[in-house]
């Protein structure tokens, strides 16, 4: 089908067979799965009697909203709208690995690089909309003399801050993949069942780190010097 979609936009692809990575395909099935998601959610809300999705669905803002509010501060209802669309994914994408046929597709590189890259502009992008040209203030410190160093510093360090939610994301999702696949060639009855929750686990907790590193980034590019 995508072939023959490419085509029509006169596209020759490389792999006819294998027009898109598997990674790619399994963040369109994690995209279309959260737009059914959003859309039985909104069709389904209730004030009286409201369903169990909108009960999760409320309960996960609510915390979030918390954690926001003490983070990013005052103006966090701004940014909890992505803050939420982006640990949806990256919960669904993390959980898809724990479906026989199908895998994790932060199990690849590209697209925690991908999910690190959009957070670093995001940011970036509202503390510029903030502060206008203040904002360089943060990379050049209180110190005129050495002002080019800091700024040097400063630089490799939100640069770095994309290497590390990138790796700390993979490293552990390809991890936990890894092993369950072993273990089930191995022993492929009752012991796997163990890693699968240790999978769960760990796909809930790299979602939970990611979103608040993300909620720390921008509560720093945010924050007023008092």
């Amino acid at each position: 089908m995508v072939t023959a979609m490419l085509r029509d936009l006169h596209i020759e692809p490389s792999f006819p067979a294998a027009p898109i990575t598997n990674a790619f395909a399994m963040e369109l099935l994690v995209f279309l799965l959260l737009i059914i998601f959003f859309l039985v959610v909104r069709w389904r809300l209730a004030v009286e009697k409201p369903p169990a999705l909108q009960h999760i669905a409320e309960m996960l803002e609510d915390y979030m909203g918390e954690q926001g509010s003490q983070i990013i501060g005052h103006d966090y209802k701004v940014h909890l709208s992505y803050i939420m669309a982006l640990g949806y994914f990256i919960l669904l994408a993390n959980l898809l690995g724990l479906v026989p046929g199908l895998e994790s597709p932060t199990a690849r590189p590209v697209v925690p690089l991908g999910l690190a890259a959009t957070t670093f502009i995001y940011y970036h992008f509202y503390g510029i909309r903030l502060h206008k040209h203040h904002y360089i203030k943060q990379f050049i410190g209180p110190v005129l003399l050495i002002s080019p160093l800091m700024f040097f510093i400063e630089v490799i360090s939100h640069l770095a801050r994309i290497l590390s939610l990138t790796v700390r994301l993979y490293a552990n999702m390809f991890a936990g993949d890894l092993v369950t696949l072993a273990f089930f060639s191995l022993v492929p009855v009752l012991v796997p069942v163990l890693f699968l929750f240790l999978h769960l686990g760990v796909a809930i907790i790299q979602t939970y780190i990611f979103m608040m590193l993300t909620m720390v980034y921008l509560g720093n590019a945010l924050s007023e010097e008092h």
